[in-house]
């Protein structure tokens, strides 16, 4: 039996054997402890929760399997902290619909990853709790805002995540660690479940080992759901007419790549060309925009959304405070971290009185042009291949990658999101000792011809994990 098939078979003993958990919950926390990917580790209440599924499928493909949850998306039982102090401590009454439906795939949740706070950040360093590292350079961030789900596949703690991607947090991470990310068609996947940031923009995505993974999950997570009324049953009943050879869109203009990537970039053109697909240089017009749009809108739905969090219902409280206002306000200013305040700010000035028409309604109008633009190329290409970030993981506290440089680096990410197409992030193999990714985005409910062509370019092989991942000699 190979690497692969005895780690399977451990991992589908979790589901019966309390040892076998107990083993397991020790291993992966000795692993982890040196790349801080989880914020909680239970694989016991994730048994418990399967448990109580009485309509588990055993004939899943994805039966007995562990998996991470990034700690924005609820778990009963478990934390749901969004990486920041205002949730402290706070447990989930319930299961996010794509949870829930994992389980019933009789899949098995064993830990809360960690992740920038509220989804805001490109390198994970914004977490109130935790620094987590990229398992293949510790100096290295693993990316965000999803960093913690990516480095615990690369690491191979679990064969799979759930992420979020809002504006890129599912695939550039997945890009920085070496695995695949999925960012689906807007309602194609439940958002019931996910902490709101920015609601027209954020899907729950997935980070796995492989293509097959990849798709296993998505087709389990998938579908219309009655608790959100902006899901849609595309994902499950689209037909994908595309089929090989395929015919790609290649940007004409790819200025500002770091050389690994844009040497990466030429040398899976050439493979595409390899296997006879059609490759057609495009242009995309509305590129130099979808930063500011984005930003703008994200912003502004972030400010509606984390009103909530007053402290009056739940989650942090700043005590012996009489005064209504002074409480409210204490508990957010001590509460919130530095960039989570600078967007609910950005947000609130763009929506007020005055303003909304300049910034918040010229951003939707720009928005309306690029996924006009995008649907306009996809009548001429059955794909488009992106680089994802660009650059390769980068330092900590790196002096060119400053928190205003990685919101610019968006600008490869953020189009999918505006426009609520799907796209897949696939390695493409190591460049300097570290993982490149590029991206393949494609037309509204046509993932699996992400997963094809990206299953034929990986010739189906699973990813190359981490220096010192958890290995089959370790979990058999």
């Amino acid at each position: 039996m190979n690497e692969v098939g005895r780690k399977t078979l451990f991992w589908r003993g979790l589901t019966g054997s309390v040892e076998q958990r107990k083993r397991y919950n020790k291993l992966i926390t000795e692993a982890d402890s040196e790349i801080s990917a989880f914020l909680e580790i239970n694989p016991e209440s994730g048994a418990s929760l399967l448990r109580k599924n009485s309509e588990s499928q055993t004939s899943s493909p994805l039966s007995g399997l562990p998996f991470g949850v990034k700690d924005n998306i609820a778990v009963e039982k478990f934390q749901l902290t969004c990486g920041s102090k205002i949730l402290n401590s706070f447990v989930s009454p319930y299961s996010a619909t794509a949870v829930s439906r994992l389980l019933a795939a009789g899949a098995v949740p064993v830990g809360k990853a960690n992740m920038d706070e509220f989804g805001m950040g490109s390198s994970t360093e914004n977490s109130a709790y935790k620094t987590t590292v990229n398992p293949w350079d510790h100096a290295k961030v693993p990316g965000g805002s999803s960093g913690g789900s990516a480095a615990a596949v690369a690491a191979g703690l679990v064969p799979f995540a759930l992420g979020s991607d809002t504006g890129g947090s599912v695939r550039q991470p997945a890009a920085f660690c070496g695995t695949y990310g999925l960012k689906p068609t807007y309602g194609s996947v439940s958002r019931y479940g996910l902490v709101a940031y920015a609601s027209s923009l954020e899907c729950v995505g997935v980070l796995a080992d492989s293509v097959e993974m990849t798709k296993n999950v998505f087709t389990v997570i998938g579908g219309k759901d009655p608790m959100d009324q902006t899901s849609s049953n595309g994902s499950v009943n689209s037909a994908d007419a595309a089929a090989q050879p395929y015919t790609i869109g290649v940007l004409s203009k790819t200025e500002g790549l770091d050389p690994a990537v844009a040497e990466a970039y030429g040398e899976t053109i050439e493979q595409m060309k390899l296997l006879g697909w059609k490759i057609r240089e495009i242009s995309l017009n509305t590129q130099e925009y979808v930063v500011p749009a984005y930003y703008t809108i994200a912003t502004a739905e972030a400010s509606a959304n984390l009103a909530r969090y007053t402290g009056i219902r739940y989650g942090m409280r700043e005590k012996d405070i009489t005064d209504h206002e002074n409480m409210v306000r204490l508990t957010r200013e001590n509460g919130f971290g530095d960039e989570v305040k600078l967007r609910i700010l950005l947000g609130t000035y763009v929506l007020r009185s005055g303003f909304q028409d300049q910034y918040y309604v010229r951003a939707q109008k720009i928005r309306t042009l690029i996924r006009n633009e995008i649907n306009t190329l996809f009548t001429k290409v059955d794909m488009i291949l992106m680089p994802v970030f660009p650059t390769q993981a980068f330092r900590f506290g790196s002096q060119e990658m400053t928190p205003y440089q990685q919101k610019l680096a968006d600008k490869y990410t953020v189009t999918a999101n505006l426009a609520g197409i799907p796209s897949l992030s696939f390695p493409t193999g190591l460049k300097s000792g570290l993982p490149v990714g590029l991206q393949l985005m494609a037309p509204d409910f046509c993932e699996s011809r992400l997963f094809d062509a990206a299953g034929v370019l990986s010739g189906g092989r699973s990813i190359q994990l981490a220096p010192g991942a958890m290995s089959a000699g370790e979990v058999s």
